[in-house]
């Protein structure tokens, strides 16, 4: 149970940071928390995160990078890696549409400002809403709900975000001018990859 609130707290983590800029509040809940900061080895480690103003930082460095990362250089969004015309899917054909209505995943695109449901920071959310899900049917005893979205998340994992998530995450290190997006991308890659192996090993055991 305490391995599925620590995985359900890391995509959240991810979602927010890669959905939207950090706003005043994120940023500093980040700063004050040592386990997320542990996450982000590099941004621990840079020296202006603590010797400038926290608006200074958003406006001057993280946001024109997120900007620069998710809207001006790379398009972080599933149809774009999968359709043989680049195309962006916005529509009900989308890839991802059924299993979100299938698990009452409802996508707030206002808030989340994305064109599109299979936006990275979107599948990561729903990550999150299934790991929920499972931590409910844990703490219910419900074994088979439990086994039932353990596979829900491994053929999430595997028919969407490591299809193509990987790349879009390669890139965004590549081109990240932040030590916050290099690491972010790092810690994604490496929690889709370790998350999708443990979960397997979960529902094998």
């Amino acid at each position: 149970m305490q391995q599925t609130k620590a995985r359900l707290n890391i995509y959240a983590l991810l979602s927010r940071i890669l959905l939207q800029e950090l706003d005043d509040e994120m940023l500093q809940t980040m700063k004050d928390d040592g386990a997320i900061l542990d996450f982000f080895p590099t941004l621990k480690n840079w020296k202006q995160l603590n010797e400038v103003d926290n608006k200074i930082l958003l406006q001057e460095y993280f946001n024109p990078d997120f900007v620069n990362l998710s809207i001006l250089h790379l398009i972080p969004y599933e149809t774009f890696y999968t359709r043989d015309d680049q195309m962006i899917e916005t529509g009900g054909a989308n890839p991802v549409t059924d299993i979100y209505s299938a698990y009452d995943f409802m996508v707030d695109y206002e808030a989340a400002r994305a064109v599109s449901s299979d936006h990275i920071g979107i599948e990561l959310e729903f990550m999150h809403h299934l790991a929920n899900a499972e931590l409910s049917a844990l703490q219910d005893g419900n074994a088979d709900a439990v086994k039932e979205l353990r596979e829900t998340q491994i053929e999430f994992l595997n028919k969407h975000l490591l299809q193509w998530a990987p790349m879009y995450l390669i890139n965004m290190k590549y081109e990240a001018r932040t030590p916050l997006y290099f690491d972010a991308a790092d810690m994604a890659l490496e929690f889709l990859l370790s998350d999708n192996e443990y979960l397997v090993n979960e529902l094998n055991s």
